[in-house]
């Protein structure tokens, strides 16, 4: 029976191989990326365009519960701008002083959906938010595992809902003899985001 290193070392590969599936999907869809930016052929893009469902179809489908409870989805985004803001403070003043490598927002905020072509204008929006939204819980959940891993690096008892990327460096529920003996070093152990 496999230990917990190993289930955690098989999703790191599994990962590794549906993003390797993901790339893939490149070469099927006809398109190309270069640095940050997606790139379709021209054919790829005309045919796109006529998959573009009309503004008003597509509010007319949305339907008036839908509609009505737009506002406090958009409401959102105001929370979540001050959350970026915090949390980029935060790393920013206290990560140099715990020696915690910074994490790129970039890794995590990824805003490429509006560019496709067969999306309307409110579709097109919603994937910027929703880029932004996502990608910003994922920033703020690695900023926090970090911190985590420097400030409190024990498993919990309880079953936790998902685990982040750090978790597996931490020492287990009720071991303190782990706990005196190896917390300094679990506390500056980054080498493996070198």
């Amino acid at each position: 029976m496999p230990n917990m290193q190993e289930i955690i070392e098989q999703i790191k590969s599994l990962e590794k191989r549906l993003s390797i599936e993901f790339q893939k999907k490149q070469e099927e869809f006809f398109y190309k990326i270069n640095g940050k930016k997606v790139r379709f052929d021209k054919a790829t893009k005309e045919y796109h365009k006529t998959f573009i469902t009309k503004v008003r179809t597509y509010l007319y489908r949305a339907g008036f519960l839908k509609i009505i409870t737009a506002p406090f989805v958009w409401f959102c985004i105001i929370p979540a701008f001050f959350l970026d803001l915090v949390v980029m403070a935060f790393q920013i003043i206290c990560f140099p002083v715990y020696k915690i490598p910074k994490v790129s927002r970039s890794d995590y905020i990824v805003i490429d959906r509006h560019s496709l072509k067969y999306l309307n204008v409110i579709e097109k929006i919603n994937c910027v938010y929703c880029g932004y939204f996502n990608g910003l819980m994922g920033f703020v959940r690695e900023v926090g595992g970090r911190a985590e891993q420097h400030w409190c690096p024990i498993k919990h008892a309880r079953k936790v809902g998902s685990i982040h990327s750090r978790y597996n460096k931490f020492l287990a529920y009720g071991d303190a003899d782990s706990f005196k003996k190896d917390l300094e070093r679990i506390k500056q152990d980054f080498d493996d985001l070198d």
